[in-house]
């Protein structure tokens, strides 16, 4: 035996099958180069079924169990690794299927171990009693089924002998179409069919540089920038030069300077260049013919290149996917017969249409999954997006356009065909102009409610993976569906705010100095103290045509129907005044804002809460007084008494006084003001990286541009390591509330910034001790109060409020990207779920 190892090479998503008879070392082997978690055996399966691994009538329910698993995990996308003797062809039969079900590869490991060996360490294991002939039979069925794996469907088969298994090294290798590392940029460019002069110009307007052999023809085509070129595949056929796209293709993929999918031709012509029995149809008779004019040498390049095609390929870190059809989420990164035929030629029906062509299951429509997808196969006048797909075939060989998109940007590029190379079967109608704008084009915006019901987990850039419990998702699903203004308009719900940690200083519960103390905490210097209108928090959602939409934290129309529209006709027209439209270059602005006064919104509740106590504690209060004080001008001691209904009373005015302060009669427009703090998103934009003080220029832009309707919101810098500028934010914030503000928000003054250990609080909301009457009671202030209000505790509450903090930006972001609907609502309606968290709501 030599010391050299002996690799076994596994694709790095299968099932992997061990094979060998009961003592051959295969739960050895198992441990030694698998993680426990990927390997499912079949006495352990026992042993949860029947509480004995050894209880073989238990094996059925067992093997039920070790299955239902396996798929689980396979579904899931992980390696697994079943563990039983697996030696009569039934049982790995089983397995075949349950691989080819999930389009995964199954590999087989034979362990080939002496039936001696396997003998005589059964007789060293005191809890297994298995006779001699058990181990003999399964050695037969073993030999008799070993030469004939591969024809059971193994991809994969390693025979190990003794020495081999002591020397065996498991290594993984990617699957061909993973390509998730190569993160581009790329210029993915569909359907050519054979029209060269096209593509070269189509390269050259994507800023690429021809490189030509010495007969002039294009070998080679370079970016400057070390951009790649992806072709969707149905390089050949119809068109007038087949053999020029090839050479040019096949030179820049040799080169590292593009990517090649299979389309459906290239699959038919490699059958046809290996001399099988194909119909020579819809133009592959002119690439035959057009490739009898070239030498034997290239042709067998030809047929070589198109043969190792990938079916697909899974790019930048999986957010991109080409295939020539398209590809649903299930098979995306996965190989099987099954995943090449999507591929290649879709989801078709087995129907033909009236022009003899496939019936085609249009897949994009249902599509769900995470990554955009990029394809061609079937000609369309002009680019659409479909729930972030897109069809690049522009049918350039049937004198439409070749297209190609620019990614990451999403920009479109075509150029015209020269002429009508082939007439189609089926009728198709070329665009006169170039692609419109790939976001101009939102197909589908229909929404599945299975998109949002049920525990949801939500990926989030900012917070990885936010939880969204069952519960929470159904009782967001009632307001949402009854209440909300429609899903298209809803791009955004704002988040908590968590208000400072709890202040000691007598008679108050909030005071700045815990909020800069917090930030200083987190390495943060430089924060913006807002002045906090009282008012309601509001999203607008307003486009340049004087349209837009008026909403508030759960989704709802703050206004009538033609007040809305009152509202967003003035708000576009501020903004053009003040030309952000312009100045962002998009035709829609979202901004985060106040609306007051507070009335508008909450009359009802003031009404029927707030002036419901204060009218009763004004009426009750005084009648209480009055009879204290006669019962002390009888001599009796009720001092304590009164002093105490005296403070009651001062109370129940303070807390009148404050609601009243928000609540003034609206007519229309005329008595409501909109005070922006912040720009949330336009076209292909968010700005959560731009600092306080560019947000708050803006609303004072919209200000200037129209006082009657836009309130500036006032602001101050703060360093919090300099104690000057903190005791100026505190006499600040004390003029503010005492005179009848609600107080203030501290943020950091860059916006979105990370901490010491993560990101940090967005805001952190200090109130006023008169504002916050209105939270706690009239008498919060009595020391007893105060006492076990500080006790309050905010670790939930900045827990939920960083999280509806990233699904807000991730629905931002996911907006500028101009992803389908469904992702952005998935965000938006989980703020809204989150909202039914358990967190005290005064807070």
């Amino acid at each position: 035996m030599t010391g050299e190892v002996r690799p076994v090479v596994v694709p790095d998503l299968s099932l992997v099958v061990l094979i060998g008879v009961s003592g051959s070392g295969k739960s050895t082997f198992a441990r030694r180069h698998f993680a426990p978690t990927q390997v499912l055996s079949s006495d352990s399966c026992r042993g949860l079924v029947a509480d004995d691994e050894d209880d073989q009538s238990a094996t059925p329910a067992a093997f039920a169990l070790l299955h239902h698993i396996a798929g689980i995990r396979l579904r899931a996308g992980r390696l697994t690794v079943v563990d039983a003797t697996n030696v009569k062809a039934e049982d790995r039969a089983s397995l075949v299927r349950l691989a080819r079900e999930h389009d995964v590869l199954p590999v087989a490991i034979v362990l080939d171990v002496p039936e001696s060996v396997c003998l005589a360490r059964n007789a060293e294991r005191p809890d297994r009693d298995l006779p001699p002939g058990v181990v003999r039979r399964q050695r037969a069925d073993l030999r008799r089924g070993l030469r004939g794996l591969g024809r059971e469907g193994f991809r994969k088969v390693h025979v190990l002998g003794p020495d081999d298994v002591e020397r065996a090294v498991v290594t993984y290798e990617k699957q061909y179409n993973d390509r998730r590392k190569d993160t581009g940029p790329f210029d993915v460019v569909g359907d050519v069919h054979g029209c060269r002069e096209e593509l070269e110009e189509l390269l050259g307007e994507l800023g690429y540089e021809l490189r030509c052999d010495e007969q002039g023809r294009a070998v080679d085509a370079v970016h400057p920038e070390g951009r790649r070129a992806v072709l969707v595949g149905d390089l050949v056929d119809r068109g007038p030069d087949s053999p020029g796209v090839l050479r040019l293709v096949m030179g820049m993929v040799a080169a590292g300077h593009a990517l090649c999918v299979p389309g459906n031709h290239e699959n038919k012509l490699v059958r046809a260049l290996r001399g099988r029995d194909v119909r020579v149809t819809h133009g592959l008779e002119r690439t035959l013919a057009q490739l009898e004019a070239e030498d034997e040498d290239f042709r067998r390049e030809v047929e070589a290149f198109c043969s190792g095609l990938v079916s697909h390929y899974v790019l930048d870190g999986g957010a991109l996917v080409v295939a020539h059809a398209g590809l649903k989420e299930s098979l995306q990164g996965r190989s099987s017969a099954r995943v090449r035929s999507f591929a290649l030629y879709g989801d078709t029906t087995g129907e033909t249409d009236e022009f003899g062509l496939p019936v085609r299951h249009p897949w994009a429509r249902e599509y769900r999954g995470r990554a955009t997808v990029l394809y061609g196969h079937t000609p369309v006048p002009t680019p659409e997006w479909v729930n972030d797909t897109l069809c690049l075939d522009t049918g350039c060989v049937f004198g439409g356009r070749l297209t190609a998109l620019r990614y990451p940007e999403r920009e479109l590029v075509s150029v015209a065909a020269r002429q009508t190379y082939y007439e189609p079967a089926r009728p198709f109608l070329p665009a006169d102009d170039a692609a419109r704008p790939a976001e101009a084009a939102r197909a589908d915006g229909v929404l599945d409610v299975e998109d949002v019901l049920g525990k949801r987990v939500v990926e989030t850039r900012l917070a990885g993976r936010v939880t969204v419990r069952e519960e929470n998702a159904a009782a967001a699903i009632e307001v949402m569906s009854r209440f909300a203004v429609a899903p298209e308009q809803l791009l955004y719900l704002p988040p908590t705010m968590s208000p400072s940690a709890t202040s000691t200083r007598p008679g108050l519960l909030e005071h700045p100095a815990e909020a800069f103390a917090y930030y200083r905490g987190e390495g943060v210097a430089e924060v913006v103290c807002q002045e906090k209108h009282m008012g309601s928090r509001a999203v607008a959602l307003v486009r340049s045509d004087g349209s837009g939409v008026l909403h508030t934290r759960t989704g709802r129309s703050f206004l009538a129907g033609d007040l809305t529209a009152a509202f967003a006709a003035r708000l576009a027209a501020a903004a053009g005044t003040a030309g952000l439209f312009d100045e962002c270059g998009s035709d829609w602005l979202l901004l985060d804002a106040e609306l007051l006064p507070w009335s508008a919104k909450a009359g009802d509740l003031i009404r029927t809460r707030y002036a419901a106590v204060g009218a009763a504690a004004r009426t009750a209060l005084p009648a209480a007084v009055g009879a204290l004080e006669a019962a002390a001008a009888r001599g009796l001691d009720v001092g304590d008494l009164l002093d105490r209904q005296r403070r009651r009373t001062a109370d129940a005015e303070s807390f009148t006084g404050v609601y009243r302060r928000y609540c003034w009669p609206t007519d229309g427009l005329s008595d409501i003001s909109f005070a922006p703090f912040q720009l949330l998103a336009t076209a292909g934009t968010t700005y959560a990286d731009r600092p306080h003080a560019w947000h708050l220029s803006l609303a004072d832009r919209l200000a200037e541009a129209d006082p009657g309707l836009v309130r500036a919101t006032r602001s101050l810098a703060v360093d919090v390591t300099d104690p000057a500028s903190e005791a100026a934010a505190t006499s600040w914030w004390e003029e503010l509330t005492a005179a009848g503000g609600e107080g203030v928000v501290v943020k950091p003054a860059a916006n979105l910034t990370r901490g010491r250990e993560g990101y940090v609080q967005p805001g952190l909301k200090v109130r006023g001790r008169e504002y916050l009457r209105l939270v706690y009671g009239p008498d919060y202030t009595e020391p007893q109060h105060l006492d076990r209000l500080r006790e309050r505790s905010l670790g939930r509450k900045r827990g939920l409020a960083l999280r509806e903090y990233a699904l807000g930006l991730e629905a931002l972001e996911r907006a500028a990207r101009a992803e389908p609907l469904w992702r952005v609502h998935e965000c938006v309606f989980a703020v809204l779920a989150l909202e039914s968290e358990p967190v005290d709501p005064r807070l």
